[in-house]
């Protein structure tokens, strides 16, 4: 007897394992559900959700199932067998075989935005490479959008391919995925490659020093401690701030985080420097060129 008591539990276990891969989006009709009755073996049956959203039973009649989630519609299947007097105490499995094909909208910053059909539910990475990927200006934070419960989840696209695969989440039919543009921040001034460069990094963050070095590194005629640091505030105005670069890169000051459109002038000379008016800066940011790393 305890024997079977714990087989009974394990497999009760599995059911609901399985029950639960697919919990996270209603069923709807054409969609394929399998229904499995633990007690009754025989009643178990592959159907495809009709129009009206009812299945039928093998017996029990027909059970509303569309609109709930699987585990709900186990429970409905449970009701209607104990309604109709077939088991006092069912226990019942509801799995998403298969998803009447829809599509999935991918948007933003991939190759090919649009719509792609579905039927049933896939890897983000999946449904980024029926976009045919990302673009080079895309950002690492992805927010996909689930047609079922409208909720919002973000997933990190990860430089490490094992991170990226480990972390991947799911998109079901009707979902939406965004794909943002990614944050920029601009070297001008005494360097080899003045230019935008992506805050692409793992952490999400790019110091003064990586994106300095990105842009090759200050030449010998700059002037690296006349550095200067321009930032738009959340209200739309500019405030400018004086980096010691050279001492900064010597250790003797502490590195700075950079934010998104931060613009990073070194001079080519003290009064080069003074000439440069912060409607040059930003007219030359708007047109510098985006490098790629």
């Amino acid at each position: 007897m305890t024997k079977f008591v714990a087989c009974l539990a394990m497999i009760m276990c599995g059911l609901s394992c399985c029950s639960a891969q697919n919990d996270s989006l209603v069923i709807g009709p054409a969609d394929q559900i399998s229904i499995q009755v633990l007690e009754a073996p025989e009643l178990t049956q592959l159907v495809r959700v009709m129009d009206n959203g009812y299945v039928p039973l093998i017996v029990g009649g027909e059970v509303k199932v569309a609109g709930l989630t699987p585990a709900q519609a186990a429970v409905a299947v449970e009701h209607a067998l104990i309604r109709g007097h077939y088991l006092l105490n069912p226990h019942v499995s509801v799995t998403v075989n298969q998803y009447a094909t829809e599509n999935v909208t991918v948007i933003g910053q991939v190759r090919l935005p649009g719509s792609y059909p579905i039927g049933t539910s896939r890897s983000v990475l999946e449904v980024l490479a029926l976009a045919g990927g990302t673009t080079e200006l895309a950002s690492r934070q992805i927010t996909i959008e689930h047609r079922a419960t409208g909720k919002k989840i973000n997933y990190f696209l990860s430089n490490k391919s094992s991170t990226a695969l480990d972390t991947s989440v799911r998109v079901f039919p009707g979902d939406i995925v965004v794909v943002p543009k990614i944050d920029v921040v601009y070297v001008l001034g005494d360097v080899p490659r003045a230019g935008g460069y992506p805050i692409a990094t793992n952490n999400g963050k790019l110091t003064l020093l990586e994106a300095v070095a990105l842009a090759g590194s200050p030449l010998p005629s700059s002037v690296p401690n006349h550095t200067r640091l321009i930032r738009r505030m959340p209200d739309g105005t500019y405030v400018e701030m004086q980096l010691p670069l050279g001492r900064i890169e010597k250790g003797k000051r502490q590195d700075v985080t950079l934010q998104a459109d931060d613009i990073v002038y070194i001079p080519f000379s003290y009064l080069r420097n003074m000439a440069t008016n912060l409607t040059a800066l930003l007219a030359a940011a708007s047109t510098a060129a985006i490098y790629h790393y």
